[in-house]
C-alpha cells in the first residue's frame, strides 16, 4: 500500500510529496519515491480521508489517506512542489482590542521605541514588556542618546487605554550588545530570519475579508466605549473573530469586558444592534453571533491575564491565514529586519497586486545576521507561478535602504500596535506607488 506524505519543505511554505510504502505484512514505512504531478484529476480541498486521482506521465496514482489536514488550503502545482495560500471557502481571523493585555505591552513597548526615535533617529530599540497582576516588567537593550523615562511612558500609555489600576514597574535596560552592533553598525541585518508579506485583491485593503471585518469589529468596539454615552458600560478588554464560508459571514464571535452592572442579557443585545449589524451589513443568523460566550466578563486587563510584547503576532499580520516568519514587531527598531523587512515585503506585495501582478501576492524575505544582501528574496501570485524575479530586479530588501524607502526613523510606531500593521493607509508601507 502506498501513502503520500505531505511535509512542509521550505521557507514559501511549499509542500513535496513523498510516496511511502507500506507491506502489508506490517513494519515501518519505506520512502519510494517523490513523484512530479502533472494533473489532478480532483481538488486536494476535501476533508481527508479523500480520494485523489494524480498522474505522472501515463501513470496514474490512486491517493487514499491524507496526513495533513489540506481542507483549509489552496494547492498550487508546481514541479514536485505544493504551494499553498489560504482556501477563501473557510477562513477565520481575529482581532483584539487595545486594552487586550498583550497589546497593552505592544502599546507600551513601541512607545518607549518612539520617544528614544523622537530624540535620535538612530537609536537601537529592542524593548519587551511583560505585565501580570499589578506588575510590569520592562526589559531590553537601548543603544541611544535619547532621555527617556520608560516606567513614566508605561504608566501613561495604560491610563490612555483606559485602565487605571496601579502598576508595580521594574525596569531592566541595557545597552545593546557589541556583538550585535559590529555587524548593525556596517548596515548589515539586525538578526537572521525569515520575514513575509502578502496582499490580496478581495478587499480595498488588500488584505483578506476575515481579517478585515475582525479589526473593524474591534476598531468600532473601542470607538463606541470612547464616544458613545449609552455604552459607557464597555471596558477596555475585547476581542472580536470572524468567520466566512464562501464568503459569506458565518460566524461573528465578540468579547467585551464590561461594567459589573449590566446583565449579559442587556450587554448581548447592545453589542448585536449596535456594533455587529452596523459593522456587518449581512450579519449572521442569531444562533451563529457568539456575544461574551461565557457570560460575565468583568475583570480584564492584567487583572484578569498576564500581557506580552509580540504574542499577538498573527492579530498583527494577516489573522493567522498566511505563513509568518515568527518574528515580532513591536518594541524593534528598524534595524531589526524583524519589522523592516515583513513591512518592505508587504509593500512589495501590495504593490505588485494593486499594479496587477497578481491577484494574490505572497513575498519572503531572508536574512543572515550582519550581512546586507539577503539570502533570499522569492514571490508567488495566486496560481504558483513564481514573480520574484519582479521583485529582485524592482526593489532593494538591504537593511538600509528599506529603512531609506520607507522612511522608518521617524516616531510612528505607536500608532501600528494595535488593529494590525497593514490596516492603516498611513503609514509608508502601506503607500501605492504611481508606478512600479
Amino acid at each position: 500500500m502506498t501513502y503520500p506524505i505531505f511535509r512542509r519543505s521550505n521557507l514559501m511554505g511549499e509542500r513535496i510529496l513523498h510516496i511511502m510504502s507500506i507491506s502489508r505484512s506490517g513494519g515501518l514505512p519505506r520512502y519510494t519515491s517523490d513523484i512530479t504531478i502533472k494533473r489532478v484529476d480532483r481538488a486536494l480541498t476535501q476533508k481527508p480521508p479523500a480520494t485523489c486521482h494524480m498522474r505522472r506521465g501515463a501513470k496514474s496514482v490512486s491517493i487514499k489517506e491524507i496526513d495533513a489536514p489540506l481542507h483549509s488550503c489552496r494547492i498550487f502545482l508546481r514541479g514536485e512542489r505544493f504551494f499553498m495560500f489560504y482556501d477563501q471557502a473557510l477562513t477565520t481571523a481575529e482581532s483584539v482590542t487595545s486594552g487586550h493585555p498583550d497589546k497593552i505591552c505592544d502599546q507600551i513597548s513601541d512607545a518607549i521605541l518612539d520617544a528614544c526615535l523622537a530624540q535620535d533617529p538612530h537609536s537601537r530599540v529592542a524593548i519587551e514588556t511583560f505585565g501580570s497582576h499589578g506588575k510590569l516588567f520592562i526589559g531590553g537593550e537601548l543603544t541611544t542618546n535619547a532621555t527617556i523615562d520608560a516606567a513614566k511612558i508605561a504608566t501613561e500609555v495604560y491610563a490612555s487605554i483606559g485602565h487605571h489600576e496601579k502598576l508595580d514597574i521594574t525596569t531592566i535596560i541595557s545597552q545593546q550588545s557589541p556583538d550585535i552592533a559590529q555587524g548593525v553598525n556596517t548596515g548589515g541585518a539586525g538578526d537572521q530570519g525569515i520575514m513575509y508579506g502578502y496582499a490580496t485583491n478581495e478587499t480595498p485593503e488588500y488584505l483578506p475579508r476575515a481579517s478585515v471585518l475582525a479589526h473593524s469589529l474591534s476598531i468600532e468596539l473601542e470607538n463606541l466605549r470612547k464616544n458613545d454615552p449609552s455604552m459607557s458600560w464597555l471596558r477596555p478588554d475585547g476581542k472580536t473573530q470572524v468567520t466566512l464560508q464562501n464568503n459569506q459571514i458565518r460566524d461573528v464571535v465578540v468579547s467585551t469586558q464590561h461594567d459589573p452592572n449590566i446583565s449579559v442579557e442587556d450587554l448581548r443585545n447592545q453589542i448585536k444592534e449596535k456594533l455587529i449589524r452596523r459593522v456587518i451589513a449581512n450579519a449572521p443568523d442569531e444562533d451563529r453571533i457568539h456575544i461574551n460566550p461565557t457570560g460575565i466578563f468583568t475583570i480584564g486587563g492584567f487583572d484578569a491575564d498576564t500581557g506580552l510584547t509580540g504574542r499577538k503576532i498573527m492579530v498583527d499580520t494577516y489573522g493567522g491565514l498566511i505563513p509568518h516568519g515568527g518574528g515580532a514587531f513591536s518594541g524593534k527598531d528598524p534595524s531589526k529586519v524583524d519589522r523592516s523587512a515583513a513591512y518592505m515585503c508587504r509593500y512589495v506585495a501590495k504593490n505588485l497586486v494593486a499594479h496587477r501582478y497578481a491577484k494574490q501576492c505572497l513575498v519572503s524575505v531572508a536574512y543572515a545576521i550582519g550581512k546586507s544582501e539577503p539570502l533570499m528574496i522569492e514571490a508567488v501570485d495566486e496560481t504558483g507561478k513564481n514573480i520574484g524575479s519582479i521583485v529582485r530586479d524592482r526593489f532593494d530588501f538591504r537593511p538600509r535602504a528599506i529603512i531609506e524607502r520607507l522612511n522608518l526613523l521617524k516616531p510612528i510606531y505607536r500608532t501600528t500596535a494595535t488593529y494590525g500593521h497593514f490596516f492603516r493607509k498611513d503609514t509608508p508601507w502601506e503607500k501605492i506607488e504611481d508606478s512600479l
